[in-house]
């Protein structure tokens, strides 16, 4: 019973943790155009433009919007910004690689699932060629040489593929912008982490180690998105729908 309930536990942190993750690498892969999904504004984007994210919770979210601003500012860049001062780029690349090799199964799972079997096997092919001729994942062979570009298909994209909606829009610390549904493809996400039935030091680890190195590969993203906007809080909601609905619709 006692193991029961600390797995029980131990999952719900690690969707927290994995939702974490992804909040403040949203900006620059909306947009920045990297290898996370497509640029905000290209055609697909274009014909949901004219939606909105469902806000019924907005005094409450504004507020923790600038809670998790402070966070960045005052907790998370300076990490970042000593982690980058320690490690030289090359290296944090190798990282990066090695990070998204290992999350394979949530992409080969997922592009199965939504019915492209075209991109579970580019998915499968990049993680052989990458795990054997590119040293474990630390490079990406299968893009350079051989032009298999990165796939990006998670379970919250499987859900939207299935017709499940936003429903409503979050912003709570720590956790940052995302939408119901994707609270629900966060779980399937982590339980599909082959390092979710290891050690969790290891899995948490991880969790800390991607966030950090993303984030030192991105600094002054986020400040500039800021600089850029008239009402950052509207900008960045919008700018995940957008983001979430174009990645659905690929």
């Amino acid at each position: 019973m006692r193991t029961g309930r600390s797995k029980g536990l131990f999952c719900l942190v690690a969707v927290v943790l994995c939702i974490n993750l992804s909040t403040w690498g949203l900006v620059s892969s909306a947009f920045a155009g990297t290898d996370q999904g497509p640029r905000l504004y290209d055609a697909e984007a274009t014909e949901i433009s004219s939606e909105t994210m469902p806000d019924p919770l907005l005094p409450m979210n504004r507020f923790f919007f600038q809670v998790n601003d402070k966070l960045y500012f005052y907790a998370l860049k300076p990490v970042a910004k000593g982690y980058k001062a320690v490690l030289p780029e090359r290296v944090r690349l190798c990282v990066k690689n090695f990070l998204y090799n290992l999350e394979m199964p949530i992409r080969l799972v997922n592009s199965i699932l939504q019915g492209k079997p075209g991109k579970a096997g580019i998915v499968l092919g990049r993680f052989i060629m990458n795990t054997t001729i590119g040293v474990a994942g630390l490079f990406d062979p299968a893009a350079s040489k051989f032009g298999l570009e990165k796939v990006d298909e998670d379970t919250g994209q499987t859900l939207g593929v299935y017709g499940v909606k936003e429903v409503f829009y979050l912003n709570v610390p720590v956790l940052g912008p995302l939408c119901f549904r994707d609270v629900l493809g966060y779980v399937g996400d982590t339980v599909l982490h082959p390092l979710f039935y290891a050690n969790s030091w290891i899995f948490f680890g991880e969790v800390a180690l991607k966030k950090v190195n993303t984030t030192s590969l991105t600094l002054g993203e986020y400040e500039e998105f800021k600089a850029a906007s008239l009402d950052p809080y509207t900008a960045l909601k919008d700018a995940y729908f957008q983001h979430r609905r174009a990645l659905i619709a690929q």
